[in-house]
C-alpha cells in the first residue's frame, strides 16, 4: 500500500511524466528504442483509460536523428543539433502516436521554447492549448523546439520545462523518469551509496554529492532534476524521481525511485511565474536594510534600498535582486527603466515625487510582484 505521502501520487488526475532521451534509446544512443517507448506508452495508456489525464514531456528528438544522419555521436554544434531535431522529432511523434493509437488514444503533439513559458502572454496561451487537449481526452506529447531554438538547447531545459507545464495546468503529480533508479547520498556505483527514499525539504540534500550531467545522448543531469523538483513542489506539486523501468511503480505510489515531497500549501501562481517562468533582464543590488525588509517584513522595495543597476530592461522587466555579497534573494517586476532608475538610487520616494513628478512617489517593486527565491 502507498503511503500517504506516495498516495498523492497515486490518487493524481492530472500527472506530468518527462521522458530523457537515454530512457527512449537502445543502449550507446543514437536509436529510438520502440521496446522501450511502447513500454512506457503502456503504463501511460492505462494511466489515461483509468481516467487520469496524462502530459508526456519528452526529449529524444535530437537523439532519435542521430542514426537517420549518419552521426557518430550527439552533436556539439548549434546547427547540426537543429538539423538532428528536425529529422528525430517526426520519427519520435510518429512513434508514440503508433503506440498510443493501438490503444485507442489520440497524441497532440505541443513544441515549446522557453520563450512560450517565461513571456506571460505565450504562457497564457499555452495554458490554454494544453488544458483544451486534455478536455478533449488527446494525451499531449510536448517537446522543447530544438529546431528553432537558439540558447535553449542546453543542459537539462526539459527537467525544467517538464516543472513549468506541471505548474502551467495545475498537475497534481509529477514524475520525472531517468536512466537512474533514485537519487543517493553519494555517486551511484560508488560502493556504499543509498537511496534517498524521500526528500521533505531541501536541506536533507545538505552534503549530498548531486553532480553528474546525465549520459552521453541525454543532456540533463541530477541536479537539473533536482531543480525542476523544486520548482514543482512550490506550486504544491509532488514529484517523484525514477527509472523508466519503474514508471509503473512510481504512477502506483510504490516505494520506487526518491520522493520530493511538497507542501500542503502552495505559493501564489502569479509569484511562481515570476520565481520560476521569467528570465531576468537585469539585476539590481540592495543594501542589508532592503533586503530584511523584502524577506523577513514582506515589504515592498523601494529606490532608497538599491545600491547598483546592471543589464539593460523597461519597466515592468523581471530582474534578479541580489543582496551586497552577489546571492539573488528575489526575483521581481520592476517599475522603471535601467536608464531611469541610476539617477533614482539612495533617494526616498518623496524626494523623487518633488523632483520628477507624483508618478516617481511608487515602489521600484511592488511585493505583490516580487516573488522571494
Amino acid at each position: 500500500m502507498p503511503t500517504s505521502e506516495r498516495s498523492r501520487v497515486a490518487r493524481a488526475r492530472r500527472v506530468v511524466v518527462k521522458v530523457g532521451s537515454s530512457s527512449l534509446t537502445e543502449p550507446g544512443g543514437g536509436v529510438l528504442s520502440e521496446e522501450r517507448l511502447a513500454e512506457l506508452v503502456r503504463v501511460l495508456a492505462d494511466r489515461r483509460l483509468a481516467g487520469s489525464s496524462v502530459v508526456l514531456v519528452s526529449s529524444g528528438a535530437i537523439a532519435a536523428g542521430i542514426a537517420p544522419l549518419g552521426l557518430p555521436a550527439r552533436p556539439r554544434d548549434l546547427a547540426t543539433q537543429q538539423a538532428a531535431a528536425s529529422v528525430g522529432q517526426g520519427a519520435l511523434v510518429a512513434a508514440y502516436q503508433r503506440c498510443f493509437a493501438e490503444r485507442g488514444l489520440t497524441v497532440g503533439q505541443v513544441l515549446m521554447t522557453i520563450d512560450d513559458v517565461t513571456r506571460r502572454s505565450h504562457y497564457t496561451n499555452a495554458r490554454r492549448t494544453l488544458d483544451r487537449l486534455l478536455e478533449l481526452g488527446i494525451v499531449p506529447i510536448v517537446n522543447e523546439n530544438d529546431t528553432v531554438a537558439t540558447h535553449e538547447i542546453r543542459f537539462g531545459d526539459n527537467d525544467r520545462l517538464a516543472a513549468l507545464v506541471a505548474h502551467l495546468i495545475n498537475a497534481d503529480a509529477m514524475v520525472l523518469l531517468t536512466d537512474v533508479d533514485a537519487l543517493y547520498d553519494g555517486p551511484p556505483k560508488k560502493p556504499g551509496a543509498q537511496r534517498i527514499p524521500l526528500v521533505r525539504d531541501r536541506s536533507d540534500l545538505d552534503g549530498v554529492d548531486i553532480g553528474g550531467t546525465g549520459s552521453a545522448i541525454g543532456s540533463g543531469g541530477m541536479m537539473t532534476k533536482v531543480e525542476a523538483a523544486g520548482i514543482a513542489n512550490a506550486a504544491g506539486i509532488p514529484v517523484v524521481l525514477a527509472s523508466a523501468d519503474d514508471v509503473e511503480a512510481a504512477l502506483a505510489g510504490d516505494d520506487v525511485g526518491t520522493l520530493f515531497v511538497a507542501p500542503r500549501r502552495a505559493a501564489r501562481s502569479r509569484k511562481l511565474w515570476i520565481a520560476h517562468a521569467t528570465t531576468a533582464r537585469g539585476r539590481i543590488t540592495i543594501d542589508d536594510g532592503a533586503v530584511e525588509a523584502i524577506t523577513k517584513r514582506r515589504k515592498s522595495l523601494l529606490p532608497a534600498g538599491i545600491t547598483s543597476v546592471a543589464g539593460a530592461f523597461t519597466d515592468g522587466d523581471p530582474v534578479d535582486v541580489c543582496a551586497l555579497d552577489g546571492r539573488v534573494v528575489a526575483r521581481g517586476l520592476i517599475n522603471y527603466s535601467s536608464a531611469e532608475l541610476p539617477a533614482m538610487i539612495g533617494r526616498n520616494t518623496r524626494e523623487l515625487a518633488r523632483e520628477l513628478g507624483a508618478a516617481y512617489e511608487r515602489e521600484a517593486i511592488h511585493r505583490d510582484h516580487l516573488a522571494l527565491l
